[in-house]
């Protein structure tokens, strides 16, 4: 053998080991990545292979599929009242992916999770029956809350205060999940996407927005747990006006005839005085603003149920003006409606905030438990006296303040209405919020809701906490407790 032939077959014998040595890697290292990879037609074509599970409320699915009519791709979703449950499923696409409940739980849904192959098929590889996710959604508390928001921009949120279950997530504008599960639905995607009032946001759970005076409440607590003030029927050193620290910008109360001068906490929260509030954050200082709003759930950039929420914000570093301003729910403050739902549902547990989840269990085909939340995981928030206390200030707001439009004839009532300034120099539309809870001592039923309206197409004048929020709540919390 000459000595250009050895060299040839030298460097040939190197091609074909490296070709192995790739192959290898690609087979024993890199195949799970592979088969994972969005851009892997294999990947759609098997999780459409076959009708994918269910997500069900109280005992019914809310999802489907379709046997589709051509292509590689055998079923596509559908969904049974899907504007409805919109911000509860989320999206399943074959074109643009999965969002939400959906999307956290795909491999479930279309039978690839490891957990529902049984020994036989996971020697054959034979593709496991998909499972189902129960969520702890009250389809008449959802129903109402969409009915009541109507044509409105906004969003509402239901918990049980007791158990942590969220009972209702309702955003408006919404869409039909339907509309985009296929192949072909490109013209529906663009004009989702491209619609200047954003229905595929969801609102109640991914939008904070200035919580306004419905953060009166947290600011309430945190005087109250420190000591600043005994009790909410003790008056405060609140002057009216109230100039804001170190500047000349004067800080007044929407009505000039409220007595906000010297209020306690009870008649402060039934007339919404800013100017208490505003004051009563100053003394306290924003580190312990932050503090007790941290405590109900502020600044937690984690929160998951299991759809994991934007996080709401109480801001870190101000000025003692800023602060002021803070105290009243505007500055830099925001919250989703499942924050100040939060607030409100710990306020209504004696002060106990139970974790907030959507989902009760993930089940395999059979029914049997994969993943189950348990009810009532709680953290205690305030004391069990001050929970008390501003229960019974909320009461004396819904049954003679600002708040008299959630009155439910034969239950305890409690809220908080709020209306935050929207746009430079507050040159929008302002936001209508309301934060509130109900009882009923015959049933042992309760619940708390949040309400935030952004846009409802009422003149300015015309926006207020009760007068757009508080009805859509009232609807929610009497369909809870019905």
């Amino acid at each position: 053998m000459n000595k250009t032939i050895r060299h040839t077959s030298v460097v040939c014998l190197l091609m074909v080991l490296a070709l192995l040595a790739r192959a290898t890697w690609l087979q024993a290292y890199q195949a799970r990545a592979l088969a994972d990879d969005q851009h892997n037609r294999r990947k759609i074509i098997a999780q459409y292979a076959q009708p994918l599970g269910d997500i069900v409320v109280a005992g019914s699915p809310v999802t489907g599929s379709r046997r589709t009519r051509d292509g590689d791709l055998a079923y596509e979703r559908t969904y049974r009242d899907g504007a409805l449950y919109a911000p509860v499923t989320g999206y399943s696409s074959q074109a643009y992916g999965s969002t939400q409940l959906e999307g956290i739980y795909a491999d479930v849904l279309d039978g690839t999770d490891s957990r529902l192959k049984s020994p036989l098929g996971a020697i054959t590889g034979e593709r496991a029956a998909p499972g189902d996710v129960v969520t702890t959604i009250d389809p008449s508390v959802q129903r109402a809350g969409y009915r009541a928001l109507g044509g409105k921009k906004g969003a509402a949120v239901a918990l049980d205060p007791s158990t942590g279950r969220v009972l209702a997530v309702v955003s408006t504008p919404s869409y039909d999940p339907t509309e985009i599960s296929g192949t072909t639905d490109g013209d529906a995607w663009r004009k989702l996407t491209g619609d200047a009032a954003r229905p595929m946001v969801n609102r109640a759970l991914r939008q904070p927005l200035p919580p306004g005076s419905t953060f009166k409440l947290v600011v309430a607590a945190a005087a109250l747990e420190d000591g600043l003030y005994g009790s909410v029927d003790e008056p405060t050193a609140s002057p009216d006006p109230y100039t804001l620290p170190a500047t000349t910008t004067v800080l007044r109360n929407e009505s000039a005839s409220a007595p906000c001068e010297n209020a306690s906490i009870r008649t402060a929260l039934r007339y919404s005085c800013n100017t208490v509030f505003a004051k009563m954050a100053v003394d306290l200082g924003q580190s312990k603003v932050r503090a007790m709003a941290e405590k109900f759930g502020f600044d937690d950039s984690a929160q998951d149920m299991p759809v994991r929420a934007a996080e709401s914000v109480y801001p870190s570093r101000m000025d003692d003006a800023q602060t002021a301003l803070s105290g009243i729910g505007q500055f830099d403050v925001t919250a989703t409606p499942l924050q100040m739902a939060m607030v409100s549902s710990a306020l209504a547990h004696d002060g106990e905030l139970a974790a907030p989840h959507m989902v009760s269990r993930v089940v395999d085909a059979a029914g049997d438990p994969l993943l189950s939340w348990p009810d009532g995981d709680s953290r205690r928030v305030v004391s069990s006296s001050t929970a008390e206390q501003l229960r019974d200030a909320m009461v004396t707001v819904v049954e003679d303040g600002t708040g008299t439009n959630a009155r439910i004839d034969g239950a305890e009532v409690g809220g908080k209405t709020g209306t935050a300034q929207h746009g430079v120099d507050n040159s929008r539309t302002p936001y209508a919020w309301f934060t509130s809870y109900a009882k009923d001592a015959a049933t042992g039923k309760e619940v708390a809701v949040a309400v935030v309206v952004e846009d409802s197409g009422a003149a300015r004048s015309e926006v207020s906490g009760n007068g757009l929020a508080a009805p859509v709540a009232r609807e929610m919390m009497t369909a809870a407790l019905d």
